[in-house]
This record gives C-alpha cells, structure tokens and sequence, in this order.
C-alpha cells in the first residue's frame, strides 16, 4: 500500500507563525505592529470565533501585499526561506527526509500561503492557501479557500483521492489540523520539540 505523510507547517515544522515572521521580514517590526493594530476588533472575533479565520488573514494579506507584484512577491519567499532557515525545527525536517528516504510522498498541507512555504522544502508538494494574481499583481485576495481545519482534508483528497489506496501519517500541532489527524491511519498531535 502506498504510504503518504502529511505535515502542518506553521508550529509543527516552524517554530513561530511564518506569516508574521514574512511581514516582518518585508516590512519590519513597527510596520507589522500597526497593521496588526488596525485589524484588532476583526482579529479578536477571530479568536472568539464570531468572525471567520480565513477572511480575517485574507484582509491582513491584503493590507500588506496587495498591489504587490507576483514576481516581487516572489523573490520575498524565496528571500526569506532562505534567510530564515532557523525556523525550521531540526527533527521536523528529519522525519521530512526520513520518510522521502523510506518511498514515501510527502505533502506539507498548509494554512500558510504556498508561496513562502514552497521555497523552504523545493523537493516537497506544497498544499497552502494559494493567492489570486490579477495582470501579474497580488489582488490582495485568496484564490482558494484558507487551509484550515476541514480544508486540510479536501485539498488532499484533491491530490489523492482514492482514500483507500493508502496509509496516512499526518503531524499537526494546533486545531487547525484535528481534521487532518482525524482522517489519517496515524496521527501525531504537537510530535516536534523546539
């Protein structure tokens, strides 16, 4: 039976939220701060889940990168993966490498947007929030819905769709991947140590 291993990405390979290390890495502290501010009100609805997640990190993504270039944008993930190696926990990457070495397909399902995510593991398939490009420009807009929860699980059946034709591990760290560990033959809930 073919063997799949799915990976959360944001605090299970990461130690920190990458989407607040890329604003800053691009913006810096002060700039990220203040757009975090002017999104509070939205941002704890969010947190007492009266206000959808996946729209209140589109309309944070949007006032930081809309109107932005895609190439830009992308020479940014590629800058920060590279720059931004130490985020990454050690014993994530080696069950990354220990499962290719065993045949396995390796997917890193991700709430994160796939563009910064992709360039720190090139050799990985990559399912992340993807973003609208309009005319060779960032919209501001997500093009599919947030990978999160229930989403983490579609966007793999999209992939791999004959469910019974193989054996999923998964690893996740937060609620956002229960979902995902739920669905899997083998789950490994918070695996990773700093």
């Amino acid at each position: 039976m073919r063997k799949i291993v799915a990976f959360d990405f944001d605090g299970t390979l990461t130690n920190k939220d990458s989407l607040l290390a890329f604003i800053r890495f691009v913006y810096g502290a002060t700039a990220l701060w203040c757009g975090f501010l002017r999104y509070t009100p939205i941002l704890i609805l969010m947190l007492l889940k009266c206000y959808p997640h996946g729209k209140a990190k589109e309309k944070v993504f949007s006032y930081f990168f809309k109107g932005m270039s895609v190439k830009q944008f992308n020479t940014l993930c590629q800058q920060f993966a590279d720059t931004h190696r130490h985020l990454l926990r050690p014993q994530g990457v080696a069950t990354i490498k220990e499962a290719q070495a065993a045949g396995a397909a390796v997917v890193i399902i991700s709430a994160s947007v796939d563009n910064w995510v992709q360039p720190f593991f090139p050799t990985v398939k990559v399912l992340g929030t993807q973003i609208e490009v309009r005319d060779g420009q960032l919209t501001g807009r997500f093009l599919t819905a947030n990978c999160f929860g229930q989403e983490k699980v579609n966007r793999l059946l999209a992939v791999y769709p004959d469910r019974a034709d193989y054996h999923l591990t998964a690893y996740g760290d937060s609620q956002g991947d229960r979902e995902l560990l739920a669905f899997a033959d083998e789950s490994h809930y918070k695996p990773f140590r700093p």
